[in-house]
């Protein structure tokens, strides 16, 4: 005689491992890849069943069997799929702890935002691509730059890669591309032309205000540095005997103070040349009388570029002071400058090599970029300056 097929409560018979508790709710036992015993609940048996009065539509039970069924087969860790997206991009972190500063900031920032945003506390194996792109559009919504999305994006697509490799997941719901999704409204990288960098100086040479930054404009403008490289150079970076600059950290500043880091990459090692006018701006920085307040950063002292209060200046110091100082030249000039940041003073020397036809591999060792695709980028642009300009003059 066979044994008698559990039933539910509409006398359908139920499978092996499948369940019908007194309040209405179904149950599914299964063992994981790992041997432990798990379960699984739902409202509905099959997915035509109706969800009774009050309780929350979700897939049938018979729905939910099948992706278990398919993930235990595609050894997919059904646990491990169940962590949010905050554990995930904390478990990709954890991969990797000894980063510099910038880094850890950079993801303490991104974490918050996860935090904030309803897909932080969703389970990885519930966020599709759709729930990936809205992701971007309420960021976008929140005031982020695109630039700050998209470093986003990528550090969590790499977080889902290392959920797909450990058999979290089959799929990256954030393998999208973000410019479809949202507007790249970014300010193009502009390069100052010859006349626009001489206005400039000029400016700052004869302005009562601003004077006082000149040999800080000129020297960005003429070796190129990043303006962290630049605010952290101390007396013994220079070396006048081989006219040359040595860059082996950076000068940073956060809410909590200023620190040192190593240049923002290893290729950021370098000893960058000087020109006589580079020289001749680091003697007149020199013989400032400059006292500081502050003795040492970690292990660092005699800091070349001090405000007036004896601090060491910073990026958005000297972002602010930028910044103004076009708005004052743009008030009494019919021809104006364009938005000036520290780093369009890096990218005007860069560009200005590159159009005099620097090799790549040279002007790539003095910039300290990484990846030379980085500096030829800049010869197609100053192959195309270069180009109207010479066709202008021709048929002028």
């Amino acid at each position: 005689m066979s044994a008698l097929k559990r039933r539910d409560n509409k006398n359908r018979i139920l499978q092996r491992g499948e369940s019908q508790r007194k309040d209405g709710r179904y149950t599914y036992k299964y063992v994981d890849a790992l041997g432990k015993t798990r379960y699984v609940y739902a409202w509905k048996l099959l997915s035509t069943d109706r969800t009774p009065k009050g309780k929350r539509d979700d897939l049938s039970l018979r729905e939910k069997e099948r992706i278990i069924q398919r993930d235990l087969y595609d050894g997919i860790d059904t646990q491990g799929s169940k962590m949010t997206l905050c554990q995930l991009y904390a478990k990709k972190n954890a991969q990797r702890p000894n980063v510099k500063q910038n880094t850890l900031n950079g993801r303490k920032y991104l974490m918050q935002a996860l935090e904030d945003d309803i897909l932080g506390s969703r389970s990885i194996d519930s966020i599709k691509p759709s729930d990936a792109r809205e992701w971007a559009i309420r960021m976008k919504e929140k005031g982020f730059s695109y630039k700050t999305i998209s470093n986003y994006k990528r550090s969590l697509k790499a977080s889902f890669y290392m959920a797909i490799e450990d058999d979290y997941v089959r799929k990256n719901p954030f393998d999208f591309k973000l410019s479809e999704v949202i507007e790249d409204d970014s300010e193009p990288k502009v390069a100052l032309s010859e006349e626009q960098e001489q206005a400039l100086l000029d400016f700052m040479a004869h302005d009562n205000v601003y004077r006082k930054y000149y040999d800080d404009v000129l020297i960005l403008l003429k070796t190129g540095l990043r303006i962290s490289e630049l605010c952290g150079l101390t007396k013994k970076d220079l070396d006048f005997e081989n006219h040359a600059i040595s860059v082996n950290h950076q000068l940073l500043k956060d809410k909590d103070g200023y620190y040192i880091d190593e240049p923002k990459t290893k290729s950021g090692i370098r000893k960058v040349p000087m020109s006589d006018e580079t020289e001749q701006a680091f003697q007149r920085v020199l013989k400032r009388k400059q006292k500081s307040n502050i003795k040492e950063i970690d292990g660092y002292r005699n800091f070349l570029f001090l405000n007036t209060s004896g601090s060491p200046v910073h990026k958005q110091m000297y972002e602010t002071i930028l910044k103004r100082m076009v708005q004052k030249y743009n008030k009494t000039h019919e021809v104006k400058l364009p938005k000036i940041t520290p780093h369009t003073l890096r990218h005007t020397f860069c560009t200005r090599l590159a159009q005099k036809n620097m090799n790549p591999k040279n002007l790539q060792y003095i910039m300290g970029h990484s990846n030379i695709m980085l500096t030829l980028n800049l010869y197609a642009h100053s192959s195309e300056i270069g180009a109207n300009r010479e066709m202008r003059s021709m048929i002028a």
